[in-house]
């Protein structure tokens, strides 16, 4: 159907815009304008019945992108992450990946397909020529500027088109959910574990290098040694996870060197043990200076006094090493008399 075949009476009004030719050649225009074709009516803007339809195909597309955001979630809950099924003719190929693709691209594709088949066929479609002005709007057209937008709001019918509305706007609050799901992946909450480590009562030094309990004499004045708890072995599955917060170094000082008095108090005869994690970013630390009783972290040159409670001297670090208080057993090994007093590593996990 074409607006040949309508009656003028039935045809919408035409907006005061210009269209055919509006200027001729001359000499001082040589080029003529030729201004705008003659506007076209779609058959939405005759039939109000295919309107009708239109807006129940943009609100279906509306509605399918909800039930595919919808189906996203819920295959995100239910698909196993390990199972898999053949697709022809991609191969095998994981239903989870599989099914979270095919939901959300489906429900892109649908809120895009519904805007675009709105615009091209409810929407004013009317071409509209505006002489180009200053780059400083005067209140003439700001004024004109307000009017035009609020001509537009009207023409786009979203006020009369409540389902059209009501389904987009189910459509975009849905949508967001997709991505707050997939925040899941990003593991789950560290809860306070990250403020502790596996040291306890009564657990054991061990050499890190030997796999043996140490005894007192086995720490020789001046010597660094690197020690994990008793019980946590290379082989276990966790064991990186809990040996990057359990390190710990113990070094032999002359007693009257101590500076500080709680770090006196929570060591054994001179041996002092501290975190071995830089509290900057968490690199270990492995350089010491027998003479001052320093160790330097060899990643940002973070330099801590370990005969002054493991004080930052030098360096980023925010904070001291936490001192990890020892003791002897009744057989004369070193033990731990529990566990860190603070957070080990960063500073963040202080303030946390």
């Amino acid at each position: 159907m074409s607006s040949q075949d309508i009656p003028e009476e039935n045809l919408p009004a035409e907006q005061e815009h210009a269209h055919g030719a509006v200027s001729v050649a001359d000499e001082k225009n040589p080029f003529a304008d030729p201004g705008l074709p003659p506007h076209e009516h779609r058959v939405q803007d005759i039939d109000e019945r295919a309107a009708r339809r239109s807006e129940r195909t943009v609100a279906l597309l509306f509605t399918v992108s909800m039930l595919a955001t919808v189906g996203f979630i819920a295959s995100y809950v239910t698909i196993d992450v390990d199972k898999s099924i053949y697709v022809w003719p991609i191969g095998h190929v994981s239903a989870l990946n599989f099914a979270l693709g095919l939901c959300l691209g489906l429900a892109l594709f649908c809120i895009g397909a519904g805007a675009v088949h709105w615009a091209r066929t409810l929407m004013s479609d009317a071409e509209i020529a505006d002489e180009r002005h200053p780059i400083e709007a005067t209140p003439e057209v700001k004024a004109k500027v307000m009017a035009d937008f609020a001509e537009g709001a009207k023409e786009s019918a979203l006020g009369r088109r409540k389902l059209i509305r009501n389904t987009m706007f189910g459509a975009l609050a849905l949508f967001p959910l997709s991505g707050v799901v997939l925040l899941r992946d990003l593991g789950p909450l560290p809860g306070t574990k990250l403020r502790h480590t596996i040291w306890s009562k009564g657990k054991l030094l061990v050499n890190m290098n030997t796999n043996e309990p140490l005894r007192p004499a086995d720490i020789a004045v001046g010597s660094l040694t690197f020690v994990k708890p008793e019980g946590l072995e290379e082989h276990d599955h966790d064991f990186q996870t809990e040996i990057a917060k359990a390190a710990t170094m113990i070094v032999r000082i002359q007693p009257d060197n101590i500076k500080d008095k709680q770090e006196l108090e929570w060591s054994f005869q001179g041996i002092v043990a501290f975190s071995k994690i830089c509290t900057h970013v968490g690199c270990p630390i492995s350089l010491y200076e027998q003479q001052t009783h320093h160790v330097l972290c060899p990643c940002h040159q973070s330099t801590f006094d370990l005969s002054d409670g493991g004080r930052v001297i030098f360096g980023p670090a925010g904070h001291a090493l936490p001192q990890l208080r020892i003791g002897v057993n009744d057989d004369g090994y070193l033990e731990a008399l529990g566990d860190f007093e603070e957070p080990v590593g960063p500073a963040f996990w202080e303030r946390g």
